[in-house]
């Protein structure tokens, strides 16, 4: 097991392959000095350091949520790369920071990068917060199949009724990884309208589709 002096001196090391493998050892160390030492990764001047220190404090930051909070609000907005803007929104949805929803929104308007709209979306989708309608409302309308599939999903986990009308006529969609999308979605909300349309993807010809239609009902 590596020690904590020996972390730091990997994190403070200018060979960049030194620094990942120190944000890898963390994991053995105590978390809540794991959390302090991370945090100077977070701005580092590598990229693929800066997306394994943002993906770790998705776990971290656990120690400190308010302080997390604003790390991962400031990756978000300043950080230069996608990935690891994507990865900000990735480690606040598995934190359940729902204070950082209004960046969120911000971001997604913003941004040209549909991987960081992706990740804001299925972040949403795990926050559950209910402001998140509007957003995925647009979202589902998108020219971009991936951020559609994605808005999908989060609009299953929000379980709002409102979203049925908008999910419905994603049944009748020609490509299957939709229709598989919508049943998983579908199996978040418990009305008769839901089962119907569960029960019509039932017997989807995609197998995998119909599968998970009836896992749903199964449920």
């Amino acid at each position: 097991m590596a020690s904590i002096d020996s972390i730091q001196t990997a994190l403070q090391s200018e060979d960049f392959g030194d620094r990942l493998r120190g944000i890898n050892q963390l994991r053995e160390i105590d978390p809540a000095v794991a959390f302090e030492l991370i945090q100077g990764s977070v701005s580092d001047r590598n990229t693929r350091v800066r997306y394994a220190a943002v993906s770790q404090i998705s776990e971290l930051g656990k120690q400190n949520p308010d302080q997390a909070l604003e790390i991962l609000k400031r990756a978000l907005h300043e950080d230069p790369e996608a990935d690891v803007q994507a990865a900000a929104a990735d480690a606040i949805g598995a934190l359940g920071l729902t204070a950082a929803y209004d960046d969120l929104a911000r971001v997604y308007h913003s941004t040209s990068e549909w991987l960081v709209q992706m990740s804001i979306l299925a972040c949403l989708g795990e926050l559950g917060e209910a402001k998140a309608f509007d957003l995925l409302s647009e979202a589902i309308k998108s020219d971009n199949s991936l951020l559609v599939v994605t808005a999908i999903g989060a609009l299953g986990e929000l379980q709002d009724e409102r979203a049925l009308p908008l999910l419905l006529p994603f049944a009748q969609h020609p490509d299957w990884q939709t229709r598989h999308r919508l049943a998983q979605a579908l199996g978040h909300h418990d009305s008769p309208t839901a089962r119907a349309a569960l029960e019509q993807l039932a017997q989807d010809e995609t197998e995998l589709v119909a599968e998970a239609a009836k896992a749903q009902l199964t449920a």
